[in-house]
């Protein structure tokens, strides 16, 4: 288990922050782009700069951050409490609970669910942990659940001050229609000489309280949609309701499937339009009063002397007030790291804590990356903006969503912490006889499901201190002068270019296609590239399984510095098609509790402002979607095999496209099926949208679709299923796809103002000797047609930005308003090329063996491949679905990284 120091300078003389300087292990280059346009940010990525996060932030955390957990697995750290009268912290992880000296800052010990069997496959939920002191012990509380076996436990450990040993695990079942009880924040008090429990049951939409001995359940009571939060005080319970209020009968607003239930939800996004926390007695469990606050209001602390209630609204980027007297709110305020009223959305506040008086209140901006700091008014005044102000800002890890402080200290859970950075192993170079017993210094492996979980220890200025320079920092570490530059007007007579510098001048190109496919690395498919920064030791799928792709890059720009900013495609669909996260899927994040949004279907992951396509719609762009946002529906007796031979006759396949956004239905493509499962090859879906493309064509005018969003899925694979093609087939099916999609266009009547951009949506499922986010980004126009590299440092809300910079329209948040547009993907002249399709090398229907044919480590793929959880994108364990991949590729050869027994495979 790794335990790593990074300690910071404190300025004790002026009573601030000095930043940690540190060097990523694999840091990624950028580029100088033009001062001229205002994007000269190339200071702060000097030899020294900290960790760059794959979208636009940059990690230089204050105080003393700590690192750990088992580098086998994605560790994330979710909240802590401090242990009264001892220099330790109790952190809740995702896979257990860590104790931390506060003094020395070490790891003291840590209890993890993967160490015993009976825990397998458990993990912490959201938040919620509680230390009680009680006759003499020290009892920790936390809850946790297991997606898979449906099991839910709120889980009891005794702390000695050395060790940690396990007391108890209170089961709590699934109701209803609901597949998991799911319970998160809790609380333990005595009454009356009994010990009893509170508990939200986010699964359940329930309050209950039991008997924490007996665990006799005394009551349980309905809440709103997914309640999260849970605070107590004067005979009252107060319950924040992530998705708002349950729809009824009465409620005439639209309403939309989240898991577990509906929700009331905006139309025009899809997104929960509302929050509340519900009021409950605590003696009986009855209803006392609903009030609204704003939208996924998560935490709910109260001040110091009980007059006040802040919950902090993670869609909203506020803080409602809540008077406890008058039972409802008296004010909201912005935690806003742009200080602008109309500022874009993006803070994600998810966290709070208040100084011992009750003076200061600390909220934790997850996508800020940093703590705001906001002086209160006088605790017996109402509330509101004259006297309640943002002092300041201070910088943490990756997306704060725990703190706690002892009023001179303040300590911070950092949910991504420094990111995926851990190295799997070292790989040496195959062609070299005899390396690895030289000593030949291996490749770095990286995967997106490693990564270290870090908290961060930041001793508080002195009294009065000014936090001036230090919000000047967190200012510069989230790039927010681009944001200013997003914000400047057009300029008048200003000549079409590419990608205009002010959002809103004019640009050559009048469509944009944008294709999003599936989890691939840089190294897996351009590994090969001459000229790249590759590794051919991690390509597995290069020149002879991915011809189109290899050509493209040679013909247009090769992006060896281009990142997904997320780790998988639940989180990756939400920054391709948005630009952002928002708290609800961070907070789900390796877990995914209540469900795993690859495609759009749960309302709880939309951001407050919605989508690419909403945002190109309500500036009076036409759209079309293909495949985005869609599952399809189709006879399940059809395999694979069955809808590849439909094809090849030439014959339809029926299928009905559903979404739950019901704006989109009317831009949604019927022909092109979306995606869930392994069964549609990506021929069909490069037919359908040719199709379209050429009766665009015999039209008269121009009624091409401005934005087009294409959903290209078949390059995820489904392993070694006998059912399936081969992995490469299948890659080779996607390569081909789009190869004859760019060959269409280019040799349409529309290409000469149309732009291609293509992306990966993650680069979960392989390794990268760069990075585990980075991945490979296409841009293909007249004006594209550069044939040579560009090392420029991208991602894919670079790739957003520069779609919202050629429509004219402004960016949709705080982090696609700070992306660098792709300005150096294009010159100022077209080039009359016209890229033609190659043909694929590797047969599409190249299946997988069957089982009376395999044995060894193929067998055990093609049995787990077969297992229903993996007929599903995404669906299964990620780290099985990499070895099948590597298997299927290398056979044999060594895996870059070790099983959680330290097998290798072949062992």
């Amino acid at each position: 288990m790794s335990i790593k120091n990074h300690i910071l300078l404190l300025a004790v003389a002026i009573g601030l922050f000095s930043c940690q300087t540190k060097q990523s292990a694999n840091a990624q280059t950028v580029n100088n782009t033009s001062e001229r346009i205002g994007y000269d940010d190339s200071a702060l990525y000097n030899k020294a700069a900290p960790y760059i996060m794959p979208y636009n932030r940059i990690i230089n955390p204050a105080g003393t951050t700590i690192a750990f957990g088992d580098t086998k697995y994605e560790n994330h750290s979710l909240d802590c409490k401090l242990v009264p009268g001892q220099n330790v912290l109790a952190v809740e992880d995702r896979y257990g609970i860590t104790m931390i000296n506060t003094k020395t800052k070490d790891e003291i010990t840590h209890l993890s669910f993967n160490e015993e069997k009976r825990f397998k496959g458990l993990m912490s939920t959201f938040s919620g942990i509680q230390v009680v002191q009680q006759y003499g012990k020290t009892n920790i509380f936390w809850s946790a659940a297991n997606p898979n076996t449906h099991e839910s436990f709120v889980m009891m450990v005794n702390w000695d001050g050395e060790h940690l040993f396990f007391k108890k695990q209170i089961a709590f079942k699934p109701e209803g229609d609901s597949p998991l009880a799911l319970p998160n924040e809790l609380a333990v008090t005595e009454e009356n000489g009994t010990d009893f429990l509170y508990v939200v049951l986010n699964g359940n939409n329930q309050l209950v309280k039991l008997d924490l001995n007996t665990e006799k359940v005394i009551w349980k009571s309905p809440t709103g949609v997914a309640p999260y939060g849970l605070t107590l005080f004067n005979g009252k319970a107060y319950v924040t309701n992530w998705g708002g209020t349950n729809p009824t009968d009465t409620i005439t607003h639209e309403t939309a499937g989240v898991p577990y239930g509906h929700a009331i939800i905006n139309h025009a996004t899809g997104a929960i339009s509302q929050g509340s926390v519900s009021v409950f007695d605590t003696h009986t469990g009855s209803f006392i009063k609903e009030i609204t606050v704003g939208l996924h209001p998560n935490a709910i602390i109260p001040s110091p002397d009980k007059h006040f209630l802040y919950v902090a609204n993670g869609n909203s980027d506020n803080i409602s007030v809540i008077d406890v007297a008058k039972m409802g709110m008296v004010d909201s305020i912005s935690v806003k790291l742009d200080l602008n009223d109309k500022g874009f959305i993006g803070d994600s506040p998810n966290a709070l804590a208040t100084s011992p008086l009750g003076t200061i209140l600390y909220v934790a901006n997850g996508l800020d990356n940093a703590i705001a700091v906001i002086k209160l008014g006088p605790a017996d005044a109402t509330l509101g903006k004259d006297v309640t102000t943002i002092a300041g800002f201070v910088p943490t890890e990756a997306y704060p969503g725990g703190i706690v402080t002892d009023g001179t200290s303040l300590f911070i859970t950092n949910l991504e912490g420094e990111g995926a950075r851990v190295v799997s192993n070292r790989i040496v170079d195959e062609q070299n006889a005899g390396a690895k017993a030289k000593g030949v210094p291996g490749v770095d492996a990286f995967n997106a499901h490693h990564q270290d979980a870090t908290v961060t220890i930041v001793p508080l200025p002195t009294q009065g201190a000014d936090y001036s320079t230090y919000t000047k920092n967190v200012r510069d570490l989230n790039l927010l002068f681009r944001e200013d530059i997003a914000r400047k007007m057009p300029r008048r007579n200003v000549e079409p270019k590419p990608v205009p510098e002010r959002i809103g001048e004019p640009s050559v190109f009048k469509h944009v296609i944008y294709i999003v496919k599936e989890n691939r690395t840089y190294d897996q498919i351009l590994g090969d590239m001459p000229g790249g920064n590759g590794s051919k030791q991690l390509c597995i799928y290069g020149d002879s399984v991915t011809p189109n792709q290899h050509q493209l890059a040679k013909d247009f720009v090769l992006l060896d510095n281009y990142y997904a900013s997320g780790k998988s495609s639940a989180e990756g669909h939400q920054w391709t098609d948005q630009a952002m996260v928002n708290d609800y899927v961070e907070k789900n994040v390796r877990a995914w509790f209540r469900s795993y949004p690859h495609v759009q279907t749960d309302a709880m992951v939309y951001d407050k402002q919605g989508f690419i396509w909403n945002n190109a719609l309500d500036h009076g762009k036409t759209v079309r979607i293909y495949g985005e946002t869609a599952t399809p529906s189709f006879d399940p007796k059809l395999g694979w095999t069955d809808i590849y031979q439909l094809y090849k006759e030439g014959k339809p396949f029926s299928f009905t496209n559903y979404t739950t956004i019901s704006r989109v239905r009317p831009i949604l493509s019927p022909t092109y099926p979306g995606y869930d499962n392994h069964a549609i090859n990506d021929q069909i879906r490069a037919d359908a949208f040719i199709k379209e493309l050429k009766e665009a064509e015999s039209k008269p005018g121009d009624t091409w679709p401005q934005l087009m969003e294409l959903a290209l899925p078949a390059d995820h694979t489904g392993g070694m299923s006998p059912r399936l093609p081969t992995p490469r087939a299948m890659v080779a099916d996607n390569d081909l796809a789009v190869g004859r999609i760019i060959e269409a266009v280019a040799h349409s009547r529309f290409y000469a103002n149309t732009v291609i951009f293509i992306t990966e949506d993650d680069s979960q499922d392989g390794w990268d000797h760069v990075s585990a986010y980075r991945t490979t980004g296409f841009v293909i126009s007249k004006y594209s047609r550069l044939q040579r590299e560009v090392h420029t440092n991208y991602n894919q809300t670079s790739m957003v930005r520069t779609i919202e910079q050629i429509l004219g329209i402004p960016p949709m948040n705080m982090i696609d308003a700070t992306a660098l547009p792709m300005f150096d993907c294009f010159k100022s002249t077209a080039d009359d090329y016209a890229y033609t399709h190659l043909p694929n090398r590797i047969p599409l229907d190249e299946m997988n063996k069957r089982l009376s044919a395999l044995k060894g480590m193929g067998l055990y793929y093609a049995k787990i491949s077969l297992r229903p959880e993996y007929s599903h994108i995404d669906g299964g364990n990620d780290d099985l679905m990499n070895r099948m991949l590597w298997y299927a590729a290398k056979g044999k050869k060594p895996y870059p990284g070790k099983d959680s027994n330290g097998k290798k495979d072949g062992d």
